[in-house]
């Protein structure tokens, strides 16, 4: 089910800092454990709550959060990295909760000891499983459109084959999770994740620059002078455009929405850099008439 952080905390997508402090503070009296014991329901409840402000209190993991969505955050974020660097414990002694270990309860697992929320007894916990991180080469085509990609890799001293999916505007050095993948637990705990960091590979035609795309375009002389129509190359195929009479060489043409998709939807643009053809050899005539255009001052 998609996580919404914001409906969570009951706020818009613009409240400020101080607003999601004062929703989660309100919500989480609410439904702390120590306030609700034995109620399931609330402690799951609690722990939405506090995984939602622990993203949107820091300004890196919202920003990311709002740019790619609640899909491709958590392609990106394990829960460990949503926790990690985070501490409301002084928040909740500001009105009188329990704060043992919270994190432990959160992950029910990964490392070092862990304490019921009301200050219980403290037990060995189950250590997660190693993560694995390792590069994946894609073609700029599949980075930009999506798709599936087929990785195989070692795990456990065997050969694994998954087929994962990659998002659409993926961009090169982003990483890819996919959950319990990584190592298994030498303790019965959860397996680790496997991070995929993405390495697109150029392409011949277009290059990128956040959400657009660029080409280069070339076109005769008297076509820069004169004007012309010529086929500009797109993801799409090929797409019928007029350039104007006088463009200068390194001027563009836009083509909006022909660039990368957006994870909120919509695409960016395509923009076509003009090169104007000189060519090497002329024919006698050809001389002829720039002899008199170069004569009538052109």
């Amino acid at each position: 089910m998609a996580k919404d952080y914001y409906a969570q905390l009951g706020v818009k997508k613009d409240a400020s800092a101080d607003e999601i402090k004062k929703a989660y503070r309100k919500l989480a009296v609410k439904y702390h454990p120590d306030k609700n014991p034995g109620d399931k329901k609330a402690e799951e409840k609690f722990k939405e709550l506090t995984e939602a402000y622990a993203v949107l209190s820091d300004p890196e993991k919202k920003r990311q959060y709002d740019q790619f969505g609640e899909s491709g955050f958590h392609q990106r974020f394990s829960q460990e990295d949503i926790y990690r660097n985070f501490d409301v414990g002084d928040l909740f002694r500001e009105f009188g909760l329990g704060d043992n270990d919270i994190f432990g309860h959160l992950f029910g697992g990964g490392g070092g000891r862990r304490s019921t929320f009301g200050g219980g007894t403290s037990r060995a916990r189950v250590v997660k499983g190693q993560d694995f991180v390792m590069r994946l080469p894609i073609p700029f085509r599949l980075a930009v459109l999506g798709g599936e990609r087929r990785v195989d890799y070692r795990r456990d001293g065997q050969v694994e084959q998954l087929h994962v999916r990659i998002p659409a505007g993926v961009e090169n050095g982003q990483r890819l999770r996919v959950a319990g993948k990584g190592g298994s637990s030498p303790m019965g705990g959860t397996a680790g994740d496997l991070f995929l960091e993405i390495e697109v590979e150029a392409d011949s035609v277009f290059s990128r620059e956040g959400d657009n795309l660029h080409v280069r375009l070339e076109i005769p002389l008297t076509g820069a002078c004169l004007g012309t129509t010529v086929d500009v190359p797109t993801l799409d195929g090929p797409k019928r455009v007029k350039v104007p009479p006088g463009i200068a060489v390194g001027g563009k043409i836009r083509l909006a929405g022909f660039g990368i998709p957006r994870s909120g939807g919509g695409k960016g643009d395509l923009y076509a850099t003009i090169d104007v053809t000189v060519p090497k050899q002329l024919t006698d005539k050809q001389k002829e008439l720039l002899e008199a255009l170069k004569k009538a001052g052109l």
